[in-house]
Formats: structure tokens, sequence, C-alpha cells
């Protein structure tokens, strides 16, 4: 109840109406059975008993049936119209909140299995879900009060037909809870098979499976396990099957056939036989037992419903109380000084128990360039997600300008930095969009420039303008058949370019050349380093080759500092980035010097070189 007061509270705080709509149009649900049973019959059966006068029964049948038609007439308006008008009204405002509250969760959030599961089951149809807990609330309060009123009716008629209403309280409240426990265990142990059953069907669709499942025996594989599941939901049907018969068997029969039959036997008794009974009285208590049990099984349903959205309410609940350690919208001083230093003061980080940085420090200067480098696994996103205060140290400060950045409204410090990450994603928007990372709808001159600008530097401004649209082309067929799919490689040097096109301070690039050639690479970290001629530029890259030329490199080891100085100095120190680099320099080098000069001697010569198996093949083909 508690959980569904919530619910009630927030739905009316974003449309009053919708709560005054739904619960009136349960009063005139439950008026209506009940003025039928225990008025509208009654009268009838009344009025044939004692010669009533015709005209006086049309006038009667006249009245409700005007009365009636307004009613019809309003919950068509109330189902047809105000409703939805109202639902769509909550679906905009709980959203806004919802999306709003999403962005300001802090990123560890995301990636804490069980909050992220809380998170996704209280925003999935959370507006559906909102509206159905009010109208469980409804159901409660107008049920209950509905059920007693139908008990009084049939105790001012006849007291002891008021026991038969035992029946469906007995069907409702305690056989049809023991079934609603054996169907949440049947289904608990069904979920592991369910599970299996979700996930084969994802492989069979899923484009990421496909060229595997053409040219591998998977699908046997996946038959097999489809079968194993079918097996265990059979095993599980079969252990509580004849529980939930027993059980469905008693909830009908005492909702139902007890008390319908029992109340027409009783009341065909005392009108028939012992005739203490009236027709009409007679007809009134039957009608007035179906309407009572069905009144029960709604009030019972409501409950049952309640009881699950509550927990449901209760996931929706603490989504929106929870309290970011990181707000969006955190405010501090602006940081509108620029990048003079940024310095990492004897920062540790850790993930729940277990340590990924200790003890990190270091000084970036401003308008140099610095690399990052190390070992999967060496801490390198998590020190540029603490840089750009997704997270907090555990231990230490982060200074910018000799402040720390908690100092600093948040905004305002992410606004010095443009960035570029390894885990990039492509948004169904145009190419313009996905580059300046906004509606551009009302874009001008300076901006397409500014994206051309962007694309060249990237190395991809040549696939886009071959496009029908140009800058204009929707990424993605998610919205748009015509939608451009481009290489992995294509959509990182788009991601690359939204950097490039943003006016800031400094550049994070993380592994901005993950998905690149050696030549695309080559020329996407020259276009890096130039444009960062007056910028902090920090990039993080496994490929040593591409961090020459920056003033100083930071080697990651061991959640240390372990290495730091400009490539020369560090090939110097002969330690373990020397190591690292003359590994993968081994393996770029298919050839020592010698024989590519004889090569290149060769195809001077003849244009054509030849194979170690003695074929020819043209100079470059190599």
């Amino acid at each position: 109840m508690k959980n569904n007061l919530y619910a009630l509270k927030l739905l009316f705080k974003l449309s009053p109406g919708i709560v005054y709509c739904r619960g009136f149009r349960r009063i005139i649900g439950y008026a209506e059975w009940l003025f039928y049973s225990a008025f509208f019959m009654r009268y009838i059966v009344y009025a044939y008993e004692n010669n009533e006068s015709y005209g006086k029964i049309v006038l009667f049948l006249g009245i409700v049936g005007t009365v009636f038609a307004f009613v019809t007439v309003y919950k068509n308006f109330n189902d047809g119209y105000a409703t939805p008008v109202c639902t769509t009204i909550v679906n905009k405002k709980l959203n806004s909140i919802l999306f709003k509250k999403a962005l300001n969760v802090d990123l560890r959030c995301f990636e804490n299995s069980d909050f992220y599961n809380k998170y996704t089951l209280a925003m999935q149809d959370a507006d559906t879900r909102l509206i159905e807990t009010v109208d469980v609330f409804w159901g409660m309060i107008f049920g209950f009060i509905a059920t007693i009123a139908a008990f009084s009716f049939v105790f001012s008629i006849d007291k002891w037909a008021v026991l038969f209403v035992i029946f469906p309280i007995l069907g409702n409240f305690i056989f049809n809870v023991q079934l609603g426990k054996i169907e949440f265990k049947r289904n608990e142990d069904m979920a592991y098979h369910n599970r299996k059953i979700a996930y084969v069907n994802r492989v069979m669709y899923m484009t990421e499976y496909a060229k595997e499942m053409r040219l591998t025996s998977a699908l046997s594989l996946m038959k097999k396990r489809y079968g194993e599941a079918l097996s265990g939901i059979g095993e599980v049907v079969a252990k509580y099957h004849l529980k939930g018969a027993i059980m469905h068997w008693l909830r009908c029969s005492f909702t139902f056939s007890f008390i319908f039959e029992g109340v027409m036997l009783y009341g065909a008794y005392r009108s028939i036989v012992s005739k203490t009974l009236s027709l009409s009285e007679y007809a009134v208590i039957i009608e007035l037992m179906v309407s009572t049990s069905w009144i029960l099984i709604g009030f019972c349903d409501s409950c049952m419903t309640g009881y699950k959205n509550g927990l449901f309410i209760q996931n929706l609940k603490n989504f929106m109380e929870h309290e970011p350690e990181i707000p969006e919208d955190y405010d501090g001083i602006p940081a509108d000084e620029g990048i003079k230093t940024l310095e990492f003061r004897n920062v540790s980080f850790s993930y729940g128990e277990e340590n990924v940085l200790e003890n990190i420090s270091f000084t970036l200067e401003g308008s140099k360039t610095y690399a990052l480098v190390g070992y999967n696994g060496a801490g390198k996103s998590t020190l540029i997600k603490l840089l750009m205060r997704f997270y907090d140290p555990t231990e230490g400060e982060i200074l910018l300008n000799g402040r720390n950045i908690k100092e600093y409204n948040l905004a305002s410090y992410r606004r010095l930095w443009a960035t570029a990450f390894q885990d990039h994603m492509i948004f169904s928007a145009t190419v313009k969009e996905n580059v300046l990372m906004r509606d551009c709808k009302e874009s001008s001159l300076d901006d397409d420039e500014r994206v051309i600008s962007a694309l060249k530097m990237a190395g991809v401004y040549d696939k886009v303008s071959s496009l029908p649209k140009g800058i204009e082309t929707m990424l993605t067929k998610e919205f748009d058949e015509d939608g451009a799919l481009l290489s992995g490689g294509e959509f990182q040097k788009i991601v690359v370019a939204r950097a490039f096109a943003t006016d800031s301070c400094g550049c994070i690039f993380d592994e901005p050349s993950s998905a690149l050639d050696p030549i695309a690479e080559c020329n996407l970290f020259d276009n890096i380093l130039a444009n960062g001629e007056n910028k902090t530029m920090l990039f993080v890259s496994h490929r040593l080759s591409s961090v020459k030329n920056a003033d100083c490199v930071f080697l990651l080891a061991d959640k240390n500092l372990a290495e730091c100085g400009s490539h020369d100095e560090l090939m110097k120190l002969n330690g373990l980035y020397a190591e690292m680099y003359n590994k993968q320099a081994v393996n770029y080098l298919a050839v020592s010097e010698n024989d590519w000069k004889t090569i290149s001697e060769a195809k001077g010569k003849t244009g054509r070189i030849k194979t170690p198996a003695g074929e020819s093949t043209q100079g470059g083909a190599c």
C-alpha cells in the first residue's frame, strides 16, 4: 500500500486528470453493478408482482435509460479521449523525469548489474505500469466499499443468504492465493529454461551470429539447447500440474459454482416450498450474489496485482530517490580559465574491493601532447574516466590549475575537453548531427564548414561526400531504409571528427585508431598532432609507433605509473616501454632493412618483384 500510495502521488503530480478519470470510472462501474442488482431488478419484479401501471414502469425505464445513456457517453469520452490524452501527458512528463534522472546517475551505477537490472525494470513501460497501479489502488478502495454495500443489501433481504458469500471469500483469498503461490514457484523454476529458449531465439535472428550459424555446425548445438529447455519446462509442468489443477478446481468451485448454485437452490426453496421469499427478493438475491462474486473477484485481483505492482513501484521509487555521488548539475566555480596544468596527485581508485590504480602522480602542462600506454587492464580507460570526473578518486586528488576539480562546475569543466572514446557509439542521425552531437535543423553554414573540416582531418570526408546526401545522410537504417552503413573504421573516424569539431582547450583520444589500417592510423595521428598545436592533448594507444611524437609518454603497469618520458628517453631507459616497442616493431617489420633495399632496387629495374615461389608480381602488390 505504501508503494501504491507513492505511485498515486506521483501520478497526481504528473496529471491530476487521469487520477480523477480512472477513479470516477471505477466508481461508475461498481455503481452500475450495485444499481442493477439491488434496485433495478427488484423494482421491475416488484412492479410486476404488484400490478404497477405500464406507464409508470415505462417512465422508470426511460429515466434509467437516459441516465445510463449519459453514463455510456461519459465512459466512451473517458476511454476514447480523456484517458489517452492524459496517458500521453503522463508518458511525456514521466519519461522527461526518468531521462533526466538517468543522465544524472553515476556512471558506475550502469556498471553495477544489480542497479542496472532495477533501472531497466523502472524504465520498462513505466507510464503503463504507473497507470495500472493507480487502477489497482482505486480497485482496492472502491472494491472494498462495493463489497460491503453488496453484503448489506443481501443482509437486508435475507441475513442467512450472506453466509453464501463465504464461498467466494474462500475461493479468492484462500485457494486463489495458494494457486498464485504455485504459479509463482512454477514460473520461478521455469525461468532458467525460458532464458535458454530466449537465448536460442536471439541467436537465430541476430546479425552478429549469422556468419557463424552458416559456416559451422552451431545450429545443431542450438537445437540441443532448445530441446533441453523444452524438456526442462515439461518436467516443471509435471511437477506442479496436479497441485495447480486441484487449487484451480477449488477456486472456481468456491468462487462460482457453490455460491451461484447454492443461492439458486436456497432461494428456490424459500420462494417455492416455504413461500417465505418473494419473487422480487429472490431475483435480487440472485443478481446481488452474482455481482458480489464479481466484485470480490475484482477486489482480490486488485489486491494481487497491487502486490506485484508494488514490487515494480519499489524499483521505480529506488531509482527516483537515488542520490548520485557526482550529479550532472554539480555546481561550483566556472572552469573558464583554460588548461594551464592538470595534476594527478597520489590518486588511487578501486571498483568495490578491487584496486585498479594506486598512488598515481603526474602533471599535464597546457599546449603539450601526452600519450598513455600500457597492457590491457592496466587502468588507462579508468584514468580517463577519473580525468573527466565520471568517477572521483578513492584516494588523492586531481587538480586543474592548482584547484581540485571538485571545486569546478561539472559542466563547465567537461567543456574544456573534446573526447573520442574507443567504445564509441554512432547514433541514428545524420552525419552532421553525429559530428556536432546536437539537433541541426537550424544549423548555419559555419556549422557545415566545421563538420566538413573535421571530417577531412579525420580522413573520412571523401567517403561522406560520396554518400547520396553528403553530410545530411542518415547513418544506420534504424529510421531510414536509405541510411548509410559504414565500416567500423569509417564510423570510428566520424567519432574522431566529433573531437575535431569541438571548440575546447584539451582533447582526449582513447584508442582512436583501433579499427584503422596502418596508413590511415599514421595520417590520423598526424592530423591529431597538427590540430593540437595549441591544445593539451592526451591520447591512449596500444600501438606504440603512434606515440613517438608525443612530448611525454606515461606507461601504466601493475596499477602504477611505471615509466614516463619522451619516446627517445624511454627507449634509452631500455625498460618495459622499450621492450613493448621492440616487440611490436618486430611484428610490424616482416623483412629487414637490407631486404627492403633489395626489393626496392628490383622494383626499380624491372617493375616486378619475384616472390619466394618464383612468381612475378607487380611492384607494390606486396
